[in-house]
C-alpha cells in the first residue's frame, strides 16, 4: 500500500508540474529557452528612509531618454504617497509625498530597458553658458594653467582637448603639476568635480553624470561618475579614468549635473540601492498581456517575476539547489559514489559558481588537505567532540585567511574566493574525513573525499548551465517533476553501477 501511495504521489506531482509547464509553454507563451537576440534589462531603485510621523516627502532624480536604450516602462511602488513626476533640466524627478508617514519606509522604482544599437534621439543641445575662470589658490593656479596651456597645444578641438588632459590627469607617471592638481582628491566624483574645475580655467562647460554600469543580477550597486564637456553643438561623454569617448553598451545614464541625486524632507537616514538583471521581460509582457485577454492572469500575478529585482536574483540561485539534489541522488543511490554527507558537495558546487571549478578545486583540497593535517594532531591531545569541532573550525577560518593573503600577494586575486566556501561544511568533513580514516583506513578516507569532490563538479557543470537556470526560474513547476524524480529513487533497492562493476567477474562466470 505505502508503494502504491508513493507512486501514486508521484504520478501527481509529474502531472501537476508538466501540466502547468506546457500550460505556460503552450497558453501563455513563455520561452523555452534564453532570449538572446533582445536583451531586457528591470533596473530597480530601492529608497529607505525613516520618516518622522509628519509630513514627508522624497525627490529622487530618475532616467530621462537614456542613450543606448529604449524605455520600455516605468512603475513606481509605494503605498501611502502621491506620485508626481517633473522636469528638472535634462533630467527628471520622481517627487513622492504623504500627509503622514513614520517608521520605516521603503519606495521603490523600476524602469525596463531595451539596448538600442542605432539610438536616433537627438542629442544637441543648446550651449551652455562659458564658465569664468575660477579664482585658484596657489599653487593649484599655476598647476592648472601649465597644463592646460600644454594640452592645449596638442589639441585641435573640444574633444581632443577634454581627452588629452584625462590622459596627462590619469597618467601613472604624472608631473609635478599634475600631482599638485589631484592632490587631497578621494572618490570618483571628487575626480570629477576637480575636472570640471580645471576644464573652466580654459572656459569649457562641463558637468558631472551619475552612470549605473549594469550587470546581470546586480544586487545593491552603486552609481559611477563620468565627464561630460559641451562643444558648442552637443554633450560629449568621456570615462574620466580610461579617457575614452561615449558611454558604453552596459552604461545607464542615471542623471546629469550637480543636483543631489535623493533628497529627503520629513525623514534621515536615507539610503538609496540599485539593483539590475538581465531577463526575458520582453517576452513574458506578451505572455501577462494574453493573460490578461484570457482572463488567466492570476499565473503570472503570481509569478517570480512579481518579485522584486533582489529578491529575482537570490532565486535564480535558490532555485538551483534541488537540481543539485537530484544530481546527489542519481551519484548516490544509482551510480553508488561514496560522499561525506549529503548536502556538502550541493553546498561546495554552489561556491564554486563563484571561485570558478579550477579555482575551486584548488582552493577546497588545499583547505581540507590542510585542516586533515591539524585535525590529526588535536587527536593527540585528546579533547572531547564540542572542543573539537570549534578547533577544527577555528583552524579552517584561519586557513582560509591566510590563503586569501597568500594569493592577494602573489596577485591571485580569484584566491580571495575562497571566503565564499561554506566553512562549517568544511570543518564537519575533515572531522568525518579524519574519523573515517581512523576506522577504516586512509583508503576509504580518500575515496568518500574524492567521491564528494566528484559529485560537487557534476552538479555544478549541470546546475550552471544557462538552459538549466533558465527553465526552473522560468518555470519554477519543473522542481515538482524533480521532487517526483526524487520520491521514486528513495525507493530504489537495486544494484548500484558500481556494485556491477565491482561484481563483474561473478556476473560474467553466471552468464557463462
Amino acid at each position: 500500500m505505502n508503494k502504491l501511495h508513493l507512486r501514486l504521489l508521484a504520478v501527481l506531482l509529474l502531472i501537476i508540474g508538466g501540466g502547468a509547464t506546457w500550460y505556460k509553454m503552450a497558453v501563455l507563451g513563455l520561452p523555452v529557452t534564453p532570449d538572446s537576440t533582445t536583451q531586457i534589462w528591470t533596473v530597480e531603485a530601492r529608497v529607505a528612509f525613516q520618516a518622522d510621523g509628519g509630513p514627508s516627502q522624497v525627490n529622487l532624480h530618475i532616467p530621462h531618454n537614456p542613450p543606448g536604450f529604449n524605455v520600455l516602462g516605468e512603475d513606481f511602488v509605494s503605498s501611502q504617497y502621491g506620485l508626481a513626476r517633473d522636469r528638472d533640466g535634462d533630467n527628471r524627478v520622481a517627487m513622492w509625498t504623504a500627509r503622514r508617514a513614520s517608521g520605516n519606509q521603503t519606495l521603490y522604482y523600476r524602469i525596463q530597458l531595451s539596448e538600442d544599437a542605432n539610438d536616433t534621439v537627438d542629442r544637441t543641445s543648446p550651449a551652455p553658458p562659458y564658465p569664468e575662470v575660477p579664482d585658484y589658490p596657489e599653487p593649484f593656479g599655476s598647476a592648472a594653467l601649465s597644463v592646460l596651456e600644454d594640452v592645449r597645444a596638442e589639441s585641435a578641438d573640444i574633444s581632443s582637448f577634454t581627452r588629452r588632459l584625462l590622459l596627462r590627469y590619469n597618467n601613472s607617471d604624472p608631473g609635478e603639476n599634475v600631482q599638485v592638481l589631484r592632490s587631497g582628491i578621494d572618490g570618483s566624483t571628487g575626480h570629477v568635480n576637480n575636472l570640471i574645475d580645471i576644464l573652466a580655467g580654459a572656459r569649457i562647460p562641463a558637468r558631472a553624470v551619475q552612470v549605473l554600469t549594469l550587470r546581470d543580477r546586480m544586487r545593491r550597486a552603486e552609481l559611477d561618475t563620468f565627464l561630460e564637456v559641451h562643444n558648442g553643438t552637443e554633450w560629449i561623454p568621456f570615462n574620466p579614468v580610461t579617457a575614452e569617448r561615449g558611454y558604453p553598451r552596459s552604461v545607464l545614464v542615471w542623471k546629469r549635473g550637480a543636483e543631489r541625486l535623493l533628497s529627503i524632507s520629513g525623514g534621515s537616514s536615507g539610503n538609496l540601492e540599485f539593483a539590475a538583471a538581465r531577463t526575458v521581460r520582453d517576452v513574458v509582457s506578451v505572455a501577462e498581456q494574453r493573460a490578461m485577454q484570457r482572463g488567466t492572469s492570476m499565473l503570472m500575478d503570481f509569478s517570480l517575476f512579481s518579485l522584486p529585482v533582489q529578491a529575482q536574483n537570490t532565486y535564480r540561485l535558490l532555485l538551483l539547489v534541488p537540481i543539485g539534489a537530484l544530481m546527489m541522488v542519481l551519484l548516490r543511490n544509482v551510480v553508488g559514489i561514496a560522499t561525506f554527507g549529503t548536502f556538502m558537495p550541493i553546498l561546495i558546487a554552489l561556491a564554486f559558481r563563484e571561485t570558478q571549478l579550477a579555482w575551486g578545486i584548488f582552493l577546497f583540497t588545499s583547505v581540507v588537505a590542510i585542516g586533515l593535517a591539524i585535525r590529526f594532531y588535536l587527536e593527540n591531545l585528546k579533547l572531547l567532540l564540542v572542543p573539537r569541532l570549534a578547533a577544527v573550525l577555528i583552524v579552517v577560518v584561519l586557513v582560509m585567511a591566510v590563503l586569501s593573503i597568500i594569493s592577494h600577494k602573489l596577485g591571485l586575486e580569484r584566491g580571495l574566493s575562497i571566503a565564499l566556501f561554506p566553512m562549517v561544511i568544511l570543518a564537519m568533513t575533515i572531522e568525518r574525513m579524519s574519523l573515517v580514516w581512523e576506522e577504516h583506513g586512509a583508503g576509504q578516507a580518500i575515496q568518500q573525499g574524492v567521491g564528494s569532490l566528484i559529485v560537487a563538479i557534476l552538479a555544478y557543470l549541470v546546475m550552471f548551465q544557462p538552459q538549466v537556470g533558465h527553465l526552473v526560474f522560468v518555470f519554477p513547476e519543473l522542481l515538482l517533476v524533480v521532487l517526483a524524480v526524487v520520491l521514486l529513487l528513495g525507493r530504489y533497492t537495486g544494484y548500484r553501477l558500481t556494485e556491477l562493476w565491482r561484481f563483474r567477474h561473478l556476473i560474467m562466470d553466471r552468464k557463462n
